[in-house]
């Protein structure tokens, strides 16, 4: 489907790019657990939260380093792959592991204020709101499947890079546009979260089904179609781990409220 780069230079470039900063992100990950959890003042940091976004990095690297990013140049189902990896799942376990809310931990009271205000800045919230997060996130898979981008960042180094790095963020800000875990700077109601999620879901699967009918250039009808079969009903098992959450987190915020309410009917019952 595509020629593989002359003499594993760029296989050696991607491994090193984006392998090294995965390695750094765990080490310093696990490093501010490490730091913080002896402080009295603060709560011991949920193990399940560093699991998580250890596993969450280490799909984020399995689809851009090593054999899977190898084969994902010529198979489109294994390329497949490393989209739900890296768009997806690796974006959700990331955001489950709160990141943002360990590094205030780990800051002084001065750079955590700092910190805040580029939180609140206009750019970041821009880029998380929920409807331009799915843009970026949906729009950018039309535009890579539909156009000669998807061949061209095969060839291209610093395209196949760019494409990558994008993937990821887009989904990372898509996740944290939904589920609010970490700090964030917006506080959207969960029905208009929960609309614009359909939306997202929609043009992700009638995108997996264009795909299905017109494979992207250079890729074969058989790979297009079990590529865009894994892609709809991949990503659907990964959406229902974010709806599941995205629900639970709603049933939570009001559930206190009903409980309330049915306390004080009870009491004017009684009175």
């Amino acid at each position: 489907m595509h020629h593989e780069p002359g003499n594993h230079a760029f296989f050696l470039f991607t491994d090193l790019f984006f392998g090294i900063p995965a390695l750094l992100a765990i080490g310093f990950y696990i490093a501010a657990v490490l730091v913080t959890n002896p402080q009295k003042r603060l709560r011991k940091w949920p193990w399940i939260r560093t699991i998580s976004f250890v596993t969450g990095v280490l799909f984020a690297a399995a689809a851009v380093v090593g054999p899977l990013s190898r084969q994902s140049h010529t198979d489109f189902t294994t390329h497949m792959v490393g989209h739900l990896l890296l768009g997806m799942l690796a974006p959700l376990l990331v955001a489950l592991a709160a990141p943002m809310t360990l590094l205030f931990r780990t800051l002084n009271v001065h750079s955590a204020r700092k910190l805040n205000r580029l939180l609140q800045s206009r750019p970041i919230r821009f880029f998380t709101h929920p409807i331009i997060a799915s843009i970026l996130n949906i729009g950018g898979l039309w535009l890579l499947y539909t156009t000669a981008l998807y061949t061209a960042m095969h060839a291209n180094l610093l395209l196949h890079v760019v494409v990558h790095i994008h993937v990821f963020i887009a989904g990372y800000l898509f996740t944290i546009s939904l589920l609010y875990i970490d700090p964030v700077s917006h506080r959207l109601s969960f029905s208009y979260r929960t609309v614009v999620f359909i939306l997202a879901l929609a043009g992700h699967g009638i995108l997996s089904k264009f795909i299905y009918a017109y494979p992207p250039e250079g890729v074969t009808e058989d790979q297009a179609r079990m590529g865009a079969l894994l892609m709809y009903y991949g990503g659907d098992a990964i959406d229902l781990l974010l709806i599941f959450i995205l629900f639970r987190h709603w049933y939570k915020s009001v559930r206190p409220r009903a409980v309330i309410q049915s306390g004080n009917v009870q009491k004017l019952r009684e009175a």
